[in-house]
């Protein structure tokens, strides 16, 4: 249903909420997220013109996340690289549809506007904070507290 392009972003995004406000390198974004460095470099560029990110050069730099995670919802993220398409006209062009969709494509636009509500109500804190035993792109627990207070989740088996 998502491009890569959008799975990939969200990953990223992902550790970069994880490690805010430090930044982090590209190379250190593709090795914790399992993203080709030089496909990883063309998302974050996008990312940086739609303001989701920014990026610093030098001692200190990298990549940041503009807005804090509780305030940076994954909407933002998927519109950043490759918006979500609703259907506002009959998409085989027939004038007796115009804006009045079949049930076919009425359906999927509902499919894609609960996809838009959903996005839009989730930040990347409701992300980092979800009560599960698989801490986001970790393979192990972590045991740690982010710049948020939020600590993963342990197992109680």
């Amino acid at each position: 249903m998502f491009s890569q392009t959008v799975e990939y972003a969200l990953r990223a995004i992902v550790h970069l909420a994880d490690q805010s406000p430090n930044p982090c390198t590209t190379e250190q974004i593709a090795k914790a997220t399992k993203v080709p460095q030089a496909y990883l470099s063309k998302v974050l560029q996008s990312l940086r013109q739609s303001n989701v990110v920014h990026s610093q050069r030098g001692i200190g730099g990298g990549i940041s996340l503009i807005k804090m995670p509780a305030e940076l919802n994954l909407l933002e993220v998927v519109n950043a690289v490759d918006p979500i398409c609703r259907i506002k006209t009959c998409p085989l062009g027939l004038k007796g549809h115009g804006a009045n969709l079949c049930p076919l494509h009425r359906k999927l636009d509902d499919a894609m506007k609960e996809t838009e509500t959903a996005f839009a109500d989730t930040s990347l804190a409701d992300i980092l904070s979800a009560s599960t035993s698989s801490y986001p792109l970790c393979n192990e627990p972590v045991d740690r507290v982010t710049t948020l207070e939020i600590t993963p989740p342990t197992s109680s088996k």
